[in-house]
């Protein structure tokens, strides 16, 4: 058990790592997502289903939509600003 927690640690900080330095900001997301999730399996193994719980549904859950949403967004502010250089060039 000692050894899968071990591992579970290493992948939370090859997360956190992933997350700072990723370009992708899709792929930033994502892999925050997994942290989440790493993290809520540790809150199990350490028997705080409270905070497991609480992780997986604001970390993974709402965070993840809410981050998704906000980059949708901002590529179709940037999109719209694209078209309309676009039609000024013309």
């Amino acid at each position: 058990m000692t050894l899968f927690i071990g591992i579970l640690f290493g992948f939370l900080i090859i997360c956190a790592i992933g997350a700072s330095f990723s370009k992708n900001l899709l792929n930033s997301i994502l892999i925050f997502m997994s942290y989440s999730l790493v993290m809520s399996i540790i809150w199990i193994l350490l028997q705080s289903p409270d905070l497991a719980i609480t992780e997986a549904a604001v970390g993974a859950g709402v965070t993840t939509v809410l981050f998704v949403v906000t980059l949708k967004k901002i590529q179709a502010i940037i999109k719209e600003d694209e078209g309309r250089e676009e039609k000024e060039d013309e």
